[in-house]
């Protein structure tokens, strides 16, 4: 992987903590020029002062939109291509896991709303800057949790908000089937030449996810696992690869864990199950596409 990533530009989702704070201190110390963005303020300039000492880069914005928010997702995008910024990289991080069903201010399940809707949304509206700026990469951070979903697995496309069925883990596997069926379907529109667009599981990591469910068993299944997880650093290393390495040139709509290309589950190799997602996705955010 090459030591400089000097002169491009990465934005971070999700980078106040965890593994997207990992993943921005990683690319900062290979010379890049970070763009967070981050829920939280007060969080992200945490963030953009901790990486900035860690790597002795000073070249860090901040952008602030809760992914869950259709309405602020718009509002950074837009902040971003104001600024004139090319965009080199994008790193759509930011997640998050809801054992009890709630609906954000859009109205859509709350984990399928931050974890994919979110960054399809960012995503699409960056895509010409992306191109303009090329070659340029898309990592997408999934999970093996996309082989758990709802009934046999593949998208519950009659009840994505879960209003008949909800599971928290379950919510949150169809959520990360969608980060899969979203960079297949996204790698099929794009010339890999221009942008590149990879999926990838982190590894199991001691990070703060989940920490927002505080009631029930899920704090008492975080402290028996922790001590067998990966660090947050480890857990950056393939996002950062992805990012980086001319390793993997050419090589788009693919799932990796541990710079390794894996096979992920059958239900998200089903082409068909991700057009429709994006379909749906485009009517959901209000996105029209070519």
């Amino acid at each position: 992987m090459p030591q400089s990533m000097r002169e491009r530009v990465c934005l971070v989702t999700g980078a106040s903590n965890g593994i997207g704070k990992a993943t921005a201190i990683k690319l900062a110390n290979m010379g890049a020029s970070l763009v967070l963005l981050c829920r939280d303020r007060d969080r992200g300039e945490t963030a953009m002062a901790e990486i900035s000492l860690r790597s002795g880069n000073e070249d860090i914005d901040l952008l602030v939109a809760d992914l869950g928010s259709l309405r602020q997702v718009r509002r950074a995008a837009g902040a971003f291509l104001d600024s004139g910024r090319p965009l080199h990289v994008l790193v759509n991080n930011a997640g998050a896991i809801h054992m009890d069903r709630s609906l954000t201010e859009d109205g859509f399940e709350t984990t399928f709303a931050v974890n994919h809707l979110g960054h399809f949304l960012l995503t699409n509206m960056l895509l010409d800057r992306l191109r303009e700026s090329g070659p340029a990469r898309i990592v997408n951070i999934s999970s093996e949790a996309h082989r758990i979903g709802y009934g046999d697995g593949r998208m519950a496309f009659d009840d994505l908000i879960g209003e008949r069925q909800y599971g928290g883990w379950k919510a949150y596997g169809q959520s990360k089937l969608a980060n899969i069926l979203f960079t297949r379907e996204l790698a099929r529109r794009l010339d890999p030449a221009e942008i590149m667009v990879n999926a990838m599981h982190p590894g199991v990591v001691a990070s703060e996810f989940g920490r927002n469910n505080r009631n029930g068993w899920m704090p008492w299944l975080q402290a028996l696992y922790r001590p067998f997880c990966r660090s947050n650093e480890k857990g950056a290393d393939t996002a950062v690869w992805l990012a980086a390495t001319p390793e993997i040139e050419g090589v788009t709509g693919k799932y990796f864990k541990d710079r390794k290309l894996r096979t992920p589950a059958p239900q998200a190799l089903d082409d068909h199950d991700a057009a429709r997602l994006w379909r749906i996705s485009e009517k959901l955010t209000g996105l029209e596409t070519p």
